[in-house]
């Protein structure tokens, strides 16, 4: 029997807020243990939380950004489980009437675009974080993260291929990212995922039991696990076995999924709404002024770059891959007036010298107004573009405008076509044979003469002026 897979994910997200969720404890991630805490968000008995105003905004941009109905009226509820990380024995979360529901996004597979749809995203605060002891058979609590705000996005089960689940995973950070309200860092556990994965017989409606997937803290990962799941689910139904509905955990060094538990369904938690938190009314008014603050996304932006700058859709993709990084090359081609030279000088040497220096965007030394300086300099020939790889390492290095360095180093490209001319002569004489070789059908060898004249003058001549100069010597 043939299956097909069906897979939905949930997402958390922590939000870039200062302060945490329902207290003024700050959220920075690396702090000492129990250093950011309080009475509060570690559960003393008797304290009352009061909901940070920043975190609903966050999560309505998000909301927004995914074509979520925004619900006016959404209550807190207390999700009820006992583990040595959630100090109070529940969560604050969202249940019944959550912030935002039905909502989708797009992603594109195979050349094709697929519409995936969020059941709800919802608020709720995070837990601690257990450290076990290496040595000794024991595990701490740090609760720093205790109370850290999160969001929950939930999808439908909408996605067939492990392929749909990372590029659909992509694109929430990408989204989050953009609206700069989550860092998306998977290793520090600022953007996690869990998946719920089923089979059944292609054709058929009815899904079948799903096991829950976690512990996965990369978008390859994700991919994996899902594979291994996949291929494990059926190798249970063709051997006339039965799945078990539970939650695993994936082994990223062994490449396969453990079972750790069975899975809970919503009645074991015992949701029931949170007295201390009044329902929270959202307005109209209040979802209108968010609604400016939303940026052009980054989907929306690619098909921009290639229709107005008319770059491949392949270079549109790499360029907005952050939102400063497509910032920084608008300024680029704007101040430059070629945007294909300068979709190819940012994604070439601008981002292989941060890469390389581990630098964000924000930290680079050279800045687009210089960077387009130095396109123009090679558009009108001062310089050539080999020697603009020189110019460019020395910007880097100094943070010093292209023309100084230029003037400094003697770097200006020779274009005096007299000059060239004589450089050429002294080439072609001391190349006898290979002349002869050229002039009998070895046509090749005219780069061999361009090469020889270019290291003559140091990598500064004129290309073009060479060639013509050349062009016209050979053919004599």
């Amino acid at each position: 029997m043939d299956y097909e897979p069906v897979i939905g994910l949930e997402v958390h997200a922590q939000l870039l807020t200062d302060t945490k969720i329902f207290c003024g404890c700050s959220t920075k991630f690396g702090e000492e243990p129990n250093s950011n805490t309080c009475p509060i968000c570690i559960g003393l008995p008797g304290v009352l939380p009061v909901l940070n105003r920043k975190v609903v905004e966050y999560a309505m941009r998000m909301a927004m950004a995914t074509h979520c109905r925004i619900n006016e009226r959404n209550t807190f509820a207390r999700k009820n489980y006992f583990y040595p990380d959630l100090p109070k024995g529940y969560q604050i979360s969202q249940y019944d009437h959550p912030l935002a529901e039905m909502g989708y996004v797009d992603v594109e597979i195979n050349g094709g675009k697929k519409r995936i749809g969020i059941t709800r995203i919802h608020m709720e605060e995070d837990a601690g974080k257990l450290i076990h002891d290496e040595e000794q058979p024991l595990s701490y609590v740090d609760l720093n993260r205790a109370g850290v705000p999160l969001i929950e996005i939930v999808s439908e089960p909408d996605m067939r291929s492990p392929e749909e689940g990372a590029a659909y995973l992509r694109r929430l950070h990408e989204i989050l990212v953009y609206l700069e309200i989550c860092d998306g860092n998977m290793e520090e556990g600022s953007f996690r995922c869990d998946a719920n994965v089923s089979l059944r017989p292609k054709g058929r409606e009815k899904f079948g039991t799903r096991a829950e997937l976690k512990n996965m803290n990369s978008f390859r990962n994700v991919q994996r696990a899902l594979e291994y799941e996949i291929v494990r689910q059926r190798g249970v139904l063709e051997k006339g076995g039965v799945v078990v509905q539970e939650t695993r955990l994936w082994d990223d060094y062994q490449g396969i999924t453990h079972s750790m538990r069975g899975k809970e369904e919503a009645h074991d938690y015992r949701y029931f709404p949170d007295p201390d938190l009044v329902d929270l009314s959202i307005s109209k008014a209040w979802i209108e002024e968010i609604a400016t603050t939303i940026p052009e996304l980054p989907m929306e932006k690619r098909k921009r770059f290639v229709g107005e700058y008319g770059i491949p859709p392949y270079d549109a993709g790499v360029l907005t891959t952050s939102r400063a990084l497509a910032d920084f090359y608008e300024k680029v081609a704007e101040l430059c007036g070629n945007p294909k030279i300068a979709s190819n000088w940012v994604m070439g040497d601008f981002l292989a010298y941060l890469n390389e220096n581990k630098l964000e965007v924000s930290e680079s030394p050279v800045k687009p107004e210089a960077l387009a300086d130095m396109i123009n300099l090679i558009d009108n020939g001062t310089i050539s573009g080999k020697i603009a790889k020189e110019v460019f390492e020395a910007m880097w290095k100094s943070g010093k405008h292209p023309q100084d360095i230029i003037e400094k180093k003697g770097l200006k490209q020779m274009a005096d076509a007299g000059e060239l001319e004589k450089v050429v002569d002294d080439v072609l004489t001391a190349n006898p044979k290979q002349i002869k070789q050229y002039k009998a059908g070895k046509e090749q060898l005219f780069g061999y003469f361009v090469g020889q004249t270019m290291k003559a003058t140091e990598g500064k001549a004129n290309p073009q002026i060479v060639n013509d100069i050349l062009k016209k010597k050979l053919s004599e």
